[in-house]
């Protein structure tokens, strides 16, 4: 089992689900506009790690 994957999959998931969440709120017009802001930087930044991680780490099996 390769832990770098593994870890690179949920740093990806945590990405995508900060994008959505960002951008639902965004959507529907929140007023924390900093929060929304706040998440959807975090989120890209878990999100693009996450798919470097993934495509990086070599399969040793």
């Amino acid at each position: 089992m390769n832990v770098k994957r593994t870890f690179g999959t949920v740093l990806t998931i945590l990405g995508i689900i900060g994008l959505i969440y960002a951008g639902w709120g965004f959507v529907q017009h929140s007023q924390q506009t900093r929060g929304l802001i706040v998440y959807g930087v975090i989120g890209l930044i878990f999100f693009v790690s996450g798919i470097g991680l993934v495509r990086n780490t070599k399969d040793e099996s």
